[in-house]
């Protein structure tokens, strides 16, 4: 069954006490910003994705979208709950306000966003890609295209894409063909294809903004030669107002393996008007502002999924009367105990959860450098940020979204053959869930950036941004008492990444296949160890709590625990990781091609 009430609790817990350290805070444009007045924000935003998104979540996903003669219907229910969402202000929460946003902070949007796609990871698909596509437009479009485009987007009466995959090229852009004629008036006419774009086409805003990536008449060949253009729906009209076609038209919808209700469309560009956002064949610089904002949101998705299935595993494990308890019967009065009595059943349960509140702890922790990058006005405090996102947008999206879909899986094995039918509704999260490994680069990729990009830029200068945090706290928790044993484990764990990062370095350095050969289990290692290190910090905080006679005894005792679970069941995953990464690749590119 589909229940979800948001996991407020730890919501604020991530939010105002676990990284109030990390030197990332005390930002002055947020300081107004209060816990009340964050409070009041989230418990809305809970309030909005249980009543309005999540009863959309299985009509949506049983409906599907409808495509007709190039015009796509979301199903039922969803453009009104999207009025609902854009006229409560939903869609401008972080943005600036000189565009009509709200200027509240990320590490706020981010918990705000993970509700809407633990409701309805659909419908979140829509206003997220726009928030993408306005990162984009503020950082490289001229004067004019924001005053003319941002207010509408920011509000949510325009909606925004990005267009980037054809049909023969996904990854590799550089094979684009979708060209950009000049014009006297200083636009361009768009001519090509596009495929898998997400929201390309629906009916929930008067307008749609694409971003789409195309070639000049004498662009550079590859990735040099790309530039980025701002393709409306509909011509905007002097007034502001909608005006004529632009030759954007939509030629079919994918059926697909999960978010039904999200149109994900092929998009033709006939002769359409485009305005170049930034400089020529400097394209994908721009794009990838949007792409990076949606990398660490395509995260979030994963996480939302995992705390839905989570959510929906718990109530029925309390709720089916499966055999008696191993240690002898729990519910005398009935003909069975509930499966949750059951050690394996929990194993499954306490997985998903410690995920859940693992990456949680790391999203926020991350959202707060985001704000630092943004906001800060010590130079030094908004480089370590910068630093710090560009090294963990990859760990965020490949991480999040693994442990997301292991999650829906996890929950589909706690309903057992109920979890395989529709009516329970769990096998939705396992579909849905599987396109974020997948789109905004695929987690392999992620992985290949993480190990070719960023551990060697600017000499190892964003590892210490995550390596220096971590030292400190082992230094100066490692003395007795009783979080030795998990500074312990954490100290391990650490030193398994850094003899993995030496090897990754040495090797690859010579050999760019080494490194390719070590990259996913390298990326799943650095976000274990991230995920400990948060755990960690958490358990002490909690301790802390309870020592001194918190009122929310429940809270920090059941932190404590799931972070031992973690710590015992989890993390020792990271030696294997660290034998499979010295391994090398020899085994792995051993066949020729043709004894496969």
């Amino acid at each position: 069954m589909q229940v979800y009430d948001a996991p407020l609790r730890d919501m604020r817990f991530v939010l105002n006490e676990l990284h109030t350290d990390d030197g990332f805070g005390e930002i002055p444009a947020l300081a107004e910003f209060t816990p009340d007045l964050t409070d009041a924000v989230l418990d809305e935003a809970a309030r909005f994705s249980r009543d309005v998104l999540a009863p959309l979540n299985r009509s949506g996903d049983e409906e599907g979208c409808h495509y007709e003669n190039g015009v796509v219907r979301t199903p039922a229910g969803f453009k009104d709950a999207y009025k609902q969402f854009a006229e409560s202000g939903w869609t401008s929460l972080a943005a600036d306000p000189q565009w009509g946003g709200q200027g509240l902070p990320e590490a706020l949007n981010k918990l705000v966003e993970e509700m809407s796609c633990s409701a309805n990871l659909s419908f979140g698909l829509y206003p997220g890609l726009t928030a993408g596509a306005t990162t984009a437009i503020v950082g490289y479009a001229s004067e004019d295209l924001k005053q003319a485009y941002l207010p509408n987007m920011v509000s949510g009466k325009w909606s925004g894409t990005m267009c980037l995959t054809e049909a023969h090229c996904g990854t590799d852009l550089g094979m684009l063909r979708t060209r950009a004629v000049p014009q006297e008036d200083g636009s361009y006419r768009i001519i090509g294809s596009k495929i898998f774009i997400s929201a390309g086409e629906h009916d929930l805003t008067e307008n749609i903004v694409h971003l789409v990536l195309a070639r000049l008449p004498d662009a550079p060949k590859g990735v040099k030669g790309i530039s980025l253009f701002l393709v409306p729906k509909y011509l905007p009209k002097d007034d502001g107002s909608i005006g004529p076609s632009n030759g954007v038209l939509c030629a079919n919808i994918e059926h697909k393996m999960g978010l039904k209700a999200s149109a994900t469309c092929q998009m033709n560009f006939e002769d359409s008007t485009g305005w170049l956002v930034g400089e020529p064949n400097k394209g994908m610089a721009a794009m990838f502002t949007m792409m990076n904002t949606e990398r660490v949101s395509v995260g979030i998705q994963g996480l939302g999924v995992g705390e839905a299935a989570y959510q929906a595993a718990v109530y029925y494990a309390k709720d089916r009367l499966q055999g008696r308890a191993l240690s002898g019967v729990k519910n005398p009065d009935g003909a069975a105990d509930p499966i949750i009595v059951h050690p394996d059943v929990r194993r499954m349960l306490m997985t998903m959860r410690a995920y859940n509140e693992g990456c949680r702890a790391l999203s926020a922790w991350v959202s707060r450098a985001l704000d630092a990058e943004k906001h800060s006005p010590d130079p030094e405090v908004r480089q370590r940020a910068e630093d710090f996102v560009a090294l963990m947008t990859p760990v965020v999206k490949a991480l999040f979204t693994d442990l997301g879909h292991e999650s829906a899986h996890l929950a589909v094995q706690c309903y057992g053959g109920h979890g395989y039918i529709r009516e329970s509704g769990v096998e939705q999260y396992a579909r849905d869930a599987r396109i974020a490994m997948i789109y905004e680069g695929t987690n392999g990729i992620q992985a290949l950036d993480l190990v070719g990009r960023k551990l060697g830029a600017h000499t190892g200068r964003y590892l210490r941004s995550f390596f220096h945090p971590v030292s400190q706290f082992i230094e100066e928790n490692s003395g007795e008492g009783p979080l030795k044993p998990m500074v312990d484990g954490l100290a391990r764990a650490f030193g398994a990444l850094q003899l993995s990062t030496a090897t990754i370095a040495q090797r690859g350095l010579a050999d760019p296949e080494e490194a390719g050969a070590a990259s996913t289990d390298y990326l799943r290692l650095l976000g274990l160890v991230a995920i400990a290190y948060c755990y960690a910090k958490a358990t002490k905080l909690s301790a802390l709590k309870l020592m001194f006679g918190a009122e929310d005894k429940a809270f920090y005792d059941a932190k404590i625990k799931t972070a031992t679970f973690f710590y015992d069941r989890i993390l020792p995953q990271t030696a294997a990781l660290f034998l499979q990464i010295k391994a090398g690749k020899k085994s792995m590119m051993a066949f020729d091609a043709e004894a496969f």
